[in-house]
């Protein structure tokens, strides 16, 4: 194509899978493709990643060696946990004698509760590192996987500062062929409890993760794509296959992330809150100096050296469904059109709408069976959403993603209306009236805790269902908004743009000058081999004298490699 080249940058949502080629020179998107995501399939969500690219270049024409850059999220990792389908993990903790005492507690770390009921159980053992050889590692191993361990965890006390004693557990993992994470490949941070926590999360989807980078990872290169495939991190950056093999929890809400990258390309927000809306969830988090905030992640109410944005989760959506009871508004919400198999009114033909009347269900077992449907003369039911509220009112404008038929929607209102003993308009409003009180409160939220000005805060939409919530949510609580071009696909966007990303923390009492040039220079270093070209990366230095932890954050472009025969 004219010596063109380009990006590709594919989303993994809970429903769809988006995947956009974009020009590498002036960052347009000159295609785009999405797919249901094949959350059921044998190979899981990396069948549905392969199809979207190679749909993607094949409607336009692109070679696949004019392709540079691909990167997927994942939503994967998340999944994984809540879902409680995770491998068995075993710890083998360690520290001097001097120091077993503690170390021995702090290592043993016990349940961790992934999701109500789902339980995650790791095994123990301990050794003292005056008495670790090589035949003492690989007892210690072996004795776990007597027990079904799949995965095993090396953690020392101090191990930080030197990790010796936990690579000889890993050359006994390797050796009896099982996978293995270490404590100080997850964080430079002292705290043994802490990190081998996060390990032991890490451990524990490992197995499954390194599965899907290996089948992903063989379809990109069967497809003639030389680039290096890159994977959403969830503090926003991205980082190569290589290293999601080895560390898969970095991953965490990596959907999220890619929807403020993308946000944060294409506008210029220095305080703000954006809304990621889909059609069962909307994500809410912080924009502030014109960076995402981002925290350690919580699992099982632990907090963990998992690095990731800062995300609150509501069940109120674009695709929200309304639930009524005795005449009256009952709720909006959790359940959603698409989980209940139902078509939105505002999405069909108002000829569809013939005879149209309430009828009640049940979308799901174990459902309140006060969900509204409106069934009309041929039997078809649609469902009435937030969606189609937003048409009625107005707050979903031609252009706009959620846009549909604005007429559709009034006439499937009207018996829900006739119900409730007002007009069509007025029961829309009563419907997103009802659906962002669940989303003022955390916008409220947010603002105190990060102490945001709200004279100068922006509420930025992202997602398809944007214009569902964001514009009522605006005008109640009088601010401005914003929904991002391109919003249906902006998680695909930002991570077909994102920058490789890498986090180097240590506990650094009075840090002197050559400290903080070692920990930029370290971050340098992590961040290059995570396949930033080293001429782009710029790396930034946070100390917090109160906490007495250095933080230096690397960020650069990922290396672009010349094709074959040219220079």
């Amino acid at each position: 194509m004219d010596g063109r080249t380009f990006r590709i940058g594919i989303d993994v949502g809970g429903t769809f899978t988006k995947a956009v080629l974009i020009d590498n020179a002036t960052h347009e998107v000159v295609g785009r493709y999405s797919a249901l995501t094949t959350h059921a399939d044998e190979r899981g969500v990396a069948k549905g990643v392969v199809e979207v690219f190679r749909n993607v270049l094949e409607r336009t024409g692109v070679d696949p060696k004019d392709v540079i850059f691909l990167a997927h999220s994942t939503t994967q990792a998340t999944n994984a946990l809540l879902e409680g389908d995770v491998a068995p993990v075993g710890v083998i903790g360690m520290a001097s004698r001097d120091q077993a005492l503690l170390a021995r507690s702090q290592s043993n770390i016990g349940e961790i509760e992934l999701a109500p009921g789902r339980f995650l159980r790791p095994g123990h053992r301990f050794v003292t590192t005056d008495q670790l050889t090589e035949a003492s590692a690989l007892a210690a191993v072996e004795e776990l996987r007597v027990e079904g361990v799949r995965v095993v965890v090396a953690t020392s006390a101090f191990g930080v500062d030197d990790h010796s004693s936990e690579e000889t557990i890993r050359l006994a993992a390797v050796g009896a062929e099982m996978a293995v994470t270490c404590g100080h490949e997850i964080s430079k941070l002292y705290g043994l409890a802490t990190r081998t926590r996060t390990a032991v999360i890490n451990a524990s989807i490992l197995p499954r993760m390194i599965d899907t980078a290996n089948m992903t990872e063989a379809s990109v290169r069967e497809a003639g794509i030389q680039a290096p495939l890159m994977i959403m991190r969830g503090d926003g950056g991205v980082m190569d296959i290589h290293e999601m093999r080895r560390r898969p929890a970095m991953t965490m809400l990596s959907g999220p992330a890619a929807s403020v990258a993308g946000a944060l390309m294409h506008l210029r927000v220095c305080d703000g809150i954006y809304f990621e809306v889909g059609g069962t969830s909307t994500n809410i988090g912080v924009i502030r100096n014109g960076r995402p905030a981002v925290k350690y992640a919580r699992v099982g109410g632990h907090e963990t050296y998992v690095s990731s944005l800062d995300v609150r989760v509501i069940g109120i959506a674009g695709g929200s469904m309304v639930r009524a009871r005795d005449g009256d508004l009952v709720d909006v919400g959790p359940r959603s059109a698409h989980i209940a198999g139902l078509p939105y009114s505002a999405f069909a033909e108002p000829s569809a709408f013939a005879d149209a009347q309430v009828e009640l269900l049940q979308p799901m077992s174990g459902d309140p069976n006060d969900y509204v449907s409106i069934r009309v003369a041929d039997g078809t039911r649609y469902a009435i959403t937030n969606t189609c509220a937003a048409n009625i009112l107005g707050y979903a404008k031609p252009g706009l993603h959620a846009y549909g038929n604005p007429e559709s929607a009034r006439l499937a209102m009207a018996p829900l209306a006739a119900m409730l003993g007002c007009s069509a308009e007025d029961a829309a409003r009563r419907i997103l009236e009802r659906a962002t009180d669940k989303a003022i409160p955390v916008v409220e939220q947010l603002i105190a805790e990060y102490g945001l000005d709200r004279g100068q805060v922006v509420l930025v939409g992202e997602g398809g269902g944007a214009a569902s919530l964001l514009p009522f949510t605006a005008e109640r609580l009088q601010l401005s908004h914003t929904i991002s071009q391109d919003a249906e696909i902006i998680s695909s966007i930002g991570v077909a743009l994102a920058l490789v990303r890498e986090v180097i923390e240590r506990v650094i009492p009075n840090p002197q000058p050559e400290d903080v040039k070692a920990i930029k220079r370290e971050a340098f270093d992590a961040v290059v081999r995570l396949g930033a070209a080293a001429e782009s990366v710029e790396v930034t230095v946070e100390v917090n004298p109160h906490s007495q932890r250095v933080r230096a954050i690397a960020m650069g472009a990922s290396e672009m490699r010349v094709k074959p025969g040219t220079s």
